[in-house]
C-alpha cells in the first residue's frame, strides 16, 4: 500500500530533487501545488529548524497527511552567517538566482580564499497526522568562488565550491550533487525516520 507524503514546497526544482532522493520508498509524493487552498506560509522563524517545522506542521494540519518540509540556505562566515535563513530573499523579493549570486559575490569582493568559507545547511521536519514531529539536519562545507561556475542546479549552486571535488555544485551535475549535498544528507536521515516510523 502506498502512503501519501506531502512535501511542503512549491519549488519544482526542489521537489524534483527530493523525489529523486526519496526514490525507492513506497510513498505517493505530493506537493503543496496539489492543494491549491494552502496559503503561503510565512517563514518567520529564527532558525532553519523553526521554519521547516512551521511549514510541515501547518501543511500537515491542512492536508491531514504525513508531511515533510525543509528550510535550507547558505551560511557565509565572512558575512556573519548571512544570507542564512534569508537565502531565498537575500537580493530582494523578486530576485532571480543570478541576482542572488551577484549580490553575494559583490559583498565578497576582495576577500581572500581562506576567508571565503561557507556551508549549506538543510533542516527537514517530518510531521505525522497526530502532530508528532522529528527534525533532522544536513550540512555541507564549502568555499564561495569569485565567479559563477557551472550551469546545473539552482540557487547559489554556481558559487559554492566543494573543495574535495574542486567543483561547484553547479559543475558537479544533479546526480553527483544529489549524492553529496546538504539536502542529500538531511534526506538520508529523513528516509531512516520515515522507514522506521511510517513504512
Amino acid at each position: 500500500m502506498t502512503t501519501d507524503l506531502v512535501v511542503a514546497t512549491r519549488n519544482k526544482k526542489k521537489l524534483a530533487e527530493i523525489k529523486d532522493l526519496l526514490a525507492g520508498l513506497h510513498f505517493n509524493v505530493l506537493s503543496t501545488d496539489d492543494f491549491p487552498h494552502i496559503p503561503e506560509i510565512e517563514e518567520d522563524g529564527e532558525t532553519f529548524e523553526e521554519n521547516a517545522l512551521k511549514k510541515a506542521s501547518e501543511v500537515a494540519k491542512i492536508t491531514k497527511k504525513l508531511t515533510i518540509a525543509d528550510d535550507s540556505g547558505l551560511v557565509i562566515d565572512h558575512l556573519d552567517g548571512k544570507p542564512g535563513i534569508h537565502s531565498a530573499r537575500f537580493a530582494g523579493e523578486n530576485a532571480n538566482d543570478e541576482d542572488k549570486n551577484k549580490k553575494v559575490l559583490t559583498l565578497m569582493k576582495g576577500v581572500t580564499m581562506e576567508k571565503r568559507t561557507a556551508r549549506f545547511v538543510c533542516a527537514v521536519a517530518i510531521v505525522n497526522l497526530k502532530g508528532e514531529n522529528s527534525i533532522v539536519k544536513g550540512i555541507r562545507e564549502g568555499i564561495i568562488t569569485t565567479e559563477p561556475k557551472g550551469t546545473e542546479g539552482f540557487g547559489y549552486d554556481p558559487i559554492f565550491l566543494i573543495p574535495e571535488y574542486g567543483k561547484t555544485y553547479a559543475e558537479l551535475g544533479v546526480e553527483m550533487k544529489n549524492r553529496i549535498s546538504h539536502r542529500a544528507k538531511a534526506l538520508d536521515k529523513t528516509k531512516k525516520v520515515l522507514i522506521s516510523s511510517f513504512l
